[in-house]
Parts: structure tokens; sequence; C-alpha cells
């Protein structure tokens, strides 16, 4: 009957270990540099968001607790924000509205993901919209720009192996990402 009291702390412990490994996944050095992200605190809070939603959107397929799971996900996420913030300096008046920003990045970028992996890796016009939203979103300024495309292949390689993973596997928090690209 009380079941539930006792499965959440679990998911809680599996959801910060899979965080882990979001934040991991994002902090490559190979992704930062020139003519790359830029190694900022937006930067990575935008690599963050990405490996996060990647990670999300395959937990909540999980059968019985995945979107339990997914929501934990999160919520370590905006726990980490508040952390970072607070380390950074940041008061304790403008914390939750800084971590509410982080937390409306991840959700306007978790819905612009979406929507270009259900598209067509290229469009008509010789664009793949992930790309764009490398462009317009992670990487600054024209140099990056040639980035683009291997951002692009490295969500979708990644989305692909995520997908292929056996929920068992991801459970028990065994997460595999594509290779993180270099600049070309």
């Amino acid at each position: 009957m009380l079941n539930w009291m006792t499965r959440r702390p679990g998911l809680k412990r599996k959801a910060g270990d899979l965080y882990g490994m979001v934040v991991a996944a994002a902090r490559q050095p190979s992704f930062y540099g020139a003519e790359r992200v830029p190694d900022t605190p937006e930067g990575r809070l935008e690599l963050v968001a990405l490996h996060l939603f990647l990670v999300a959107e395959r937990v909540k397929s999980l059968p019985g607790d995945g979107e339990a799971l997914a929501q934990h996900l999160i919520e370590a996420f905006v726990t980490d924000m508040d952390d970072c913030m607070r380390e950074m300096g940041v008061g304790d008046m403008t914390v939750p509205k800084r971590v509410k920003g982080a937390a409306a990045l991840f959700y306007d970028r978790s819905g612009a993901y979406r929507q270009a992996l259900a598209e067509m890796p290229v469009d008509a016009g010789g664009s793949d919209p992930l790309a764009a939203i490398a462009i317009a979103k992670i990487l600054r300024g024209p140099a990056g720009h040639a980035f683009a495309g291997a951002i692009a292949k490295y969500i979708r390689a990644s989305d692909d192996k995520l997908a292929r993973l056996a929920a068992d596997d991801i459970a028990a928090g065994q997460l595999s990402f594509a290779k993180a690209p270099r600049a070309a």
C-alpha cells in the first residue's frame, strides 16, 4: 500500500545519477572552443539542456516509472541550476528568476529539438533544422556556423543511440551518447 513512498527515493537517486551523466556528456572538452560552443555559463547551459532533452525524452518512454523518472531528472536540473547560481554569487532574491529562466530555456529548446528531430535531416532547401537551431541558440557568431552540421549529426546520432538502449540499461544508469563532434 505504501509502495510509492519507498520507490520515490530510488527514482530520485537514479535521476541524480542520470543527471550526472548528462552533465558529464555536456562538458566534453571537444564541444568547446574557437568556432565551437563558447565555454561560458550560457554555452554550458545550452549543452546541458540539449543532453537533458535527449535523456528525458528517452526516459519518458520507459515502461512503468518512466514519466516519474523523467520528472525527477528535470528536478535534478532545476536543483543544479539553483546551486550553480548561488555558487556564482547571484543574490538570493535573484536566484529564483534566473532558475526560472534556465527552466524556460530548457523547455523552449526541448520543443525546438523535438520538432527538428521529427523532421527529415535535410529539408528541400538543403539545410538541417537541427543545424539551424545550433546556429540560432548554441553557437554564437558566424565562426561557429561550420560546427553546426557536426552538432546536428551528433544530436541525431545520440538520439538514435539512446533509442536503441534497452530500458533495463537506462534504468540501471547506463547511458550512451554518440562520440562528441570535432570542428571541421
